[in-house]
């Protein structure tokens, strides 16, 4: 079993769909541009659930779990995201890594912002997961194909033209299905108007966290240690986020649940992600 069969395993929304049309080793290929490019790397994430007025517990654990993998590595990791989950990537994070509140703003001062921050931090690189990004239209849709452009900073702009980028994501409206958006709607339970922003490399994944894990984990391989959080931190992670008010985008509620799986059956995949790691002999640090 690889990393991309264990993070597209228990598929609701049908996202396998899309396997045939990147690369095999995915992961393997998105985790060698990751280590390429040392230096600083800036981490987009943060999804409104409309229904709940809330973002969602999808892509802060997984961010973290980048991030912190990164930074062992010797990373400067900056985190980017809107005001709507702001308060949760800063306490996730702690003091003494810098979270960027991107403000919800026109085209232009969006560009203007992007265009200071790219210049002040210099990224060697960008990542993002599970994060809304434009349409063909310019506007910002969910999985219902509902208008969230009001409710989403314009974080894509960031990525517009940068040569290292990744992008993760689980349904088709994430900054990197633009790589696939010619097939995301050809997929009958994807949407219909996904989002076009393009990256470098694309991660796919039935939840996005776990796209994350997989990313970690095809870079523990490649550095020959576990850098994956415990599972024990990643729930801990996902219950923290319902504390601080996100939710469930299945339940719409502040439960510690991440689209619609429960602690336990979540915890699933990054526990087959350490089995595969140790098979291979590699083990987390002590």
């Amino acid at each position: 079993m690889t990393i991309e069969d264990i993070i597209l395993d228990r598929d609701r929304r049908g996202v396998a769909a899309l396997r045939p049309h990147l690369p095999a080793d995915f992961c393997a290929q998105a985790a060698g541009l990751v280590l390429a490019h040392p230096g600083t790397a800036l981490i987009a994430t943060g999804f409104y659930i409309l229904s709940a007025g809330a973002p969602e517990t999808d892509g802060p654990p997984g961010a973290l779990a980048i991030g912190e993998a990164l930074q062992s590595l010797g990373y400067r990791v900056v985190y980017v995201t809107d005001r709507h989950t702001y308060p949760i990537m800063a306490d996730l994070a702690g003091t003494q890594t810098r979270v960027v509140d991107f403000p919800l703003a026109e085209e232009d001062a969006t560009k203007d912002f992007a265009t200071s921050l790219l210049s002040e931090l210099e990224p060697s690189l960008l990542v993002s997961i599970e994060r809304c990004g434009p349409t063909q239209e310019g506007l910002y849709r969910n999985m219902r194909g509902l208008d969230i452009t009001e409710h989403t900073a314009r974080i894509d702009s960031l990525f517009d033209g940068h040569p290292h980028t990744v992008g993760i994501g689980d349904g088709g409206n994430e900054i990197g299905m633009g790589n696939l958006a010619s097939v995301v709607p050809t997929v009958p339970s994807l949407v219909k108007l996904p989002c076009v922003t393009m990256t470098t490399k694309l991660v796919i994944a039935s939840v996005s966290n776990w796209g994350g894990y997989g990313l970690v984990a095809a870079m523990s391989i490649r550095k020959g240690v576990n850098l994956l959080p415990s599972v024990e931190a990643e729930q801990e992670m996902v219950r923290r986020c319902a504390e601080l008010g996100a939710v469930d985008s299945m339940s719409s509620k502040p439960e510690p649940r991440v689209d619609g799986f429960s602690l336990g059956e979540n915890s699933l995949t990054l526990e087959r992600l350490h089995e595969l790691l140790a098979r291979q002999g590699i083990h987390p640090v002590p």
